[in-house]
């Protein structure tokens, strides 16, 4: 890696701030929820007692503020491993990069990334509006391969065994397994009602998450097999499109991180939320109360 970074490779806008997330170094706090939709930044930042700063650039929104004197981030992602792969460069750029030099700095800076998101359950036991804090991210989307110091990704037990008990084809990216922090997880789940399990990110909404609208599928039991997986005592719990990349550039990078999602449908039983905007309140509310006390 080069002692300096080239203008091509570390993007700046012209007032020197991240070309993406378009914020400067000091606009960024180390506590950061992540939300994929742009307008659920405004339903989190609402509960705090200041905002500081407020930028957009295309669909990421970026309000910093104070909350019972804790100063948090919320970033809109949209949807998708390939943005988490933007905007957690690009944070972890702004913390531990001196932009005006384009150095890495000496000293690292550790950052702590809450994903609050929604998501469909896969096992008939979690009933919609549930929040389930995930243990892992079960990747289906190829991010890590691009990455250097990835193999215990996929050479874990969990990943390994998941690929033998559905019979993966060899076509689609490996699966690899990425594991969030044990203390954030703790912290979500100590004394609450959130359910943790595995969580499985799918590289897209209709196809590679069972669905089918106008297109077959190549293998129309790949839901069920999800759901029957176990090892020792770890199963599958829900299905999205994010959790596999924070967990792992977070791993990569030295940062904390945690994923909690709403369930907003139930892939078992086919049932929708009744008011997902209520539950996924709740949810927000439940992340914020914990945070400030982190």
């Amino acid at each position: 890696m080069a002692s300096k970074l080239s203008s091509s490779e570390l993007v700046l806008n012209p007032d020197g701030s991240i070309y993406h997330c378009n914020i400067k170094p000091e606009e960024l706090a180390d506590t950061i929820i992540l939300v994929g939709d742009q307008n659920r930044v405004s339903n989190v930042s609402k509960y705090f007692d200041a905002i500081e700063t407020r930028s957009q650039k295309r669909e990421i929104i970026v309000n910093t503020g104070i909350l019972n004197q804790k100063r948090l981030t919320v970033i809109s992602t949209g949807m998708g491993t390939d943005n988490i792969d933007i905007v957690l460069n690009e944070l972890d750029a702004l913390a531990n990069i001196d932009l005006k030099k384009k150095e890495i700095k000496p000293i690292r800076k550790q950052l702590t990334f809450v994903r609050l998101g929604t998501s469909g359950a896969i096992q008939k036991d979690i009933p919609v509006d549930t929040i389930v804090a995930s243990t892992y991210g079960l990747g289906f989307d190829g991010l890590m391969s691009f990455y250097a110091n990835t193999e215990s990704f996929y050479e874990n037990p969990i990943a390994k065994e998941f690929i033998i008990q559905t019979k993966w084809n060899p076509k689609r990216a490996l699966p690899y397994l990425a594991e969030g922090s044990e203390e954030l997880l703790h912290l979500m789940t100590e004394n609450s009602k959130v359910i943790s399990g595995i969580t499985a990110t799918a590289i897209g909404f209709y196809g590679p998450q069972g669905r089918i609208l106008r297109l077959n599928l190549d293998n129309e039991s790949m839901n069920e097999q999800l759901t029957k997986f176990t090892y020792n005592n770890n199963r599958i719990t829900n299905f999205e499109m994010e959790t596999s990349a924070i967990y792992g550039l977070s791993h990569l990078m030295g940062h904390k991180a945690l994923s909690l999602n709403t369930i907003v449908t139930n892939r078992y039983s086919g049932t929708f939320s009744k008011d997902p905007y209520s539950a996924i309140d709740s949810m927000i509310q439940f992340a914020l109360e914990k945070l400030t006390k982190f």
